[in-house]
């Protein structure tokens, strides 16, 4: 883990109490997993209505879990009051989402004055066999006295 400044020692709490104002991820039975300075992760199990065509995971489910690993990643770092936004991605599909779960790994790269650099990777999980599947990188904007 890298050396982050914490500007708010409440940061895990602030991190689930925003998570549990995402209905969409709650909609589609997300859970946060991992919170430390400058790192989150994000759980969902499989369940009908996330799958494409052909019964992986939609690569709009897997980009969404990024999306919010590495914004919630950079959240941690944030100041009271402050909130995140997404400013920019790019994400590569390496495999079929495919298997009983995904996790999304969020970490920040570089954190900035007001914007913070993230790295957010997915893995699926079948059977204990670990398949990277998305990775992607994140701008994220530091949205100030904008916590939710």
């Amino acid at each position: 883990m890298a050396d982050f400044v914490i500007r708010a020692d409440n940061f895990k709490e602030r991190v689930e109490r925003s998570f549990a104002k995402q209905s969409f991820l709650i909609q589609m039975g997300a859970e946060v997993t991992h919170i430390a300075p400058g790192e989150v992760d994000i759980a969902l199990a499989a369940r009908d209505g996330l799958q494409q065509q052909h019964g992986f995971f939609h690569a709009g489910v897997s980009t969404t879990l990024a999306d919010s690993a590495a914004g919630y990643a950079a959240f941690t770092l944030f100041a009271a009051g402050d909130g995140v936004l997404s400013s920019e991605f790019k994400i590569n599909l390496l495999n079929p989402a495919k298997g009983d779960r995904l996790v999304a790994r969020g970490r920040v790269i570089k954190p900035g004055r007001m914007l913070t650099i993230c790295q957010g990777d997915v893995f699926s999980y079948s059977d204990d066999r670990e398949t990277h599947v998305a990775t992607g990188l994140f701008t994220m904007v530091r949205a100030e006295g904008m916590e939710p």
